[in-house]
């Protein structure tokens, strides 16, 4: 599979980033929010992480598709960070209770981030879960971005665009 682009918010007729949805802690009683919005650039997915009343993530997804990368080998992320850290969060099923993670960390410059599939941690509610299956490429239905990790305070995590890579990407 060659490199297929999954998403664009840098182009002359870019994605809509009002089509992703937040999903913060206020699900358990938190006040953390967040937001994905165009920008100049993109997109960018931003906020504040609050820990307050037992919260402490915020977290964006795109809109549930049947998204087949069986074909590849990885993701490829054109980003610009902020200094914190981030997770790239894909699911294989709708409203699924398993999400598989990678942690990025993305320069305050434009930089290219590659996510090898196999690199993918499950976990359910912030806990790895050794014993689920391994990710099915073929299988994916959104992906996102998550901050936690006790992060106290405003947060901007920038995109361009993302995409299915083909090849592994060399380490």
């Amino acid at each position: 599979m060659p490199t297929s682009l999954l998403f664009d918010f840098s182009s002359s007729d870019p994605h809509d980033p009002s089509a992703w949805r937040s999903i913060d802690d206020p699900v358990m009683g938190g006040v953390s929010e967040s937001q994905f919005v165009a920008t100049d650039e993109g997109a960018a997915f931003t906020g504040t992480v609050s820990l307050k009343q037992g919260g402490g993530f915020a977290s964006v997804r795109a809109p549930e598709s049947t998204y087949d990368l069986g074909g590849a080998d990885g993701l490829r992320l054109r980003l610009r960070g902020d200094g914190q850290r981030y997770r790239l969060t894909t699911y294989t099923e709708a409203g699924g209770p398993i999400s598989y993670r990678a942690p990025i960390e993305p320069s305050e410059r434009w930089t290219t981030i590659d996510v090898p599939f196999r690199t993918l941690t499950p976990y359910r509610r912030g806990t790895e879960v050794p014993d689920a299956p391994p990710f099915a490429p073929s299988r994916l239905r959104t992906l996102g971005f998550l901050i936690a990790d006790e992060q106290d305070g405003p947060f901007r995590l920038e995109v361009q665009w993302i995409r299915a890579d083909g090849t592994e990407p060399q380490s």
